[in-house]
């Protein structure tokens, strides 16, 4: 998992795929809003670690797909939602 520096909200997880443009868009807005986060690029996994990764994005979207972001453990967002992510992360 890759850490990304920037204003504490709590634990943000984005689970993404490399080659997913909604993935990116999300991506770059924790960017833009400064906020401190891990990423996951799934298809970048293998083996066990791939299947572990999957299983825990599972617990939170059954569909698996992506991108799937998890905040504070509370709250998980599928897709490219700005304003809903912007609303969950208080900016």
């Amino acid at each position: 998992m890759e850490h990304v520096d920037g204003i504490d909200k709590g634990k943000v997880v984005l689970y993404a795929l490399s080659t997913c443009g909604w993935c990116k868009k999300t991506k770059n807005l924790l960017n833009e809003l400064g906020v401190a986060y891990e990423v996951e690029f799934v298809d970048k996994l293998a083996g066990e670690a791939r299947e572990a990764c999957i299983k825990e994005v599972a617990k939170w979207n059954e569909r698996t797909s992506f991108p799937t972001l998890v905040i504070r453990d509370e709250i998980c967002i599928v897709g490219f939602k700005e304003e809903e992510i912007k609303e969950a992360l208080g900016v």
